[in-house]
C-alpha cells in the first residue's frame, strides 16, 4: 500500500460519531464532522452511520475507529455506552465492511492517550502519564514511557463509598445535578487522587468532552502530580484513531 500522509479518524461515543481528515505526521485534524450516535447504538447502526461519516471526508486508504469499549484483537469485549450487542462483535471486520476499507478498532480513550503521547500535552514524557477523558463516562489511557497499556478501564473503578466513576465523576452527571465547577471538582479530586495513590503518575492529562472548560476546573484539582488538559481537546480521540491505523496497517 503505498504511503498516506492523510488518513480518516471516527471518534464513536455514547451521545455522538465524529470524523475527520487526520495528517498523520502532525497529528492536525481538519474538516471534522459529527451525527448524533444512532439509538439503540447496535453494532449494524453504528457502523452504517461510521460509513456515511467516512464517505463525507475526501481522503483513501485505511480509517481508524475509536468505540467506548474494551476491544482485542478488532473484537469488543466490553459495552459501557453502547449496545451490549457489540459484545463478541469483530468491529474491525464489521466497520471494514461497511466502509469496504481496512479499518483499525481500538479503545476510545486509548486513542487519545496515544494522540497526546504523540502530538499533545504528553509529547515526549518519561515514565508513567495517565489520560482521563470525561464526557458521556469516563475513560483512561496509560502510558509508559509513550507505550500504551491498552484498554485500562480505570473510569470503572469504585471511589467515595461505592460510587462508580464512569457515572459519579461524569459531565453529563455534572449537568445533570446542575453542579457547580467547584462542586464537580471535588468529585474529580477524589477521583484522580486516588488514582494517583495506585499508579504514581508524573503527568495526568484530562481530554474528552469537558477539556473545553479546563480553565474552570483544572486549578481546583490537586491529585498529586501535574495536571494538564489535553492539547487536541476533543479530537484527540479522532486523531489517536487515524494515527494507529497508519501505523497498524503500514500506510
Amino acid at each position: 500500500m503505498p504511503q498516506l500522509q492523510t488518513l480518516t479518524g471516527v471518534d464513536v461515543g455514547g451521545t455522538g460519531i465524529k470524523a475527520a481528515l487526520v495528517d498523520v505526521t502532525t497529528g492536525v485534524a481538519t474538516g471534522r464532522i459529527r451525527v448524533e450516535t444512532p439509538q439503540p447504538a447496535t453494532p449494524d447502526a453504528v457502523a452504517s452511520t461510521v460509513a456515511t461519516l467516512v464517505g463525507q471526508l475526501d481522503a483513501e486508504g485505511p480509517i481508524g475507529c475509536t468505540l467506548p469499549a474494551v476491544v482485542v484483537g478488532g473484537t469488543v469485549r466490553t459495552a459501557a455506552h453502547i449496545d451490549p450487542t457489540w459484545i463478541g462483535t469483530h468491529a474491525a471486520a464489521l466497520i471494514g465492511r461497511a466502509v469496504d476499507r481496512p479499518c483499525t478498532v481500538l479503545n476510545d480513550a486509548d486513542a487519545a492517550g496515544v494522540a497526546e503521547a504523540r502530538f499533545g500535552a504528553a509529547r515526549e514524557r518519561r515514565g508513567v502519564v495517565l489520560l482521563v477523558t470525561i464526557g458521556t463516562g469516563v475513560g483512561t489511557a496509560l502510558l509508559n514511557d509513550g507505550v500504551l497499556v491498552p484498554n485500562s478501564e480505570l473510569g470503572h473503578v469504585v471511589i467515595n463509598g461505592g460510587k462508580v466513576a464512569d457515572v459519579w465523576v461524569s459531565d453529563v452527571k455534572r449537568a445533570e445535578k446542575h453542579l457547580t465547577w467547584q462542586q464537580w471538582a471535588e468529585r474529580l479530586d477524589i477521583y484522580l487522587k486516588h488514582l494517583h495513590a495506585v499508579l504514581w503518575p508524573e503527568l495526568i492529562v484530562i481530554g474528552g468532552g469537558v477539556v473545553k472548560h479546563a480553565d474552570e476546573f483544572v486549578d481546583l484539582i490537586d491529585p498529586g502530580c501535574e495536571v494538564r488538559g489535553a492539547e487536541l481537546g476533543n479530537l484527540a480521540g479522532i486523531v489517536g484513531a487515524a494515527y494507529t491505523a497508519s501505523v497498524a496497517l503500514g500506510s
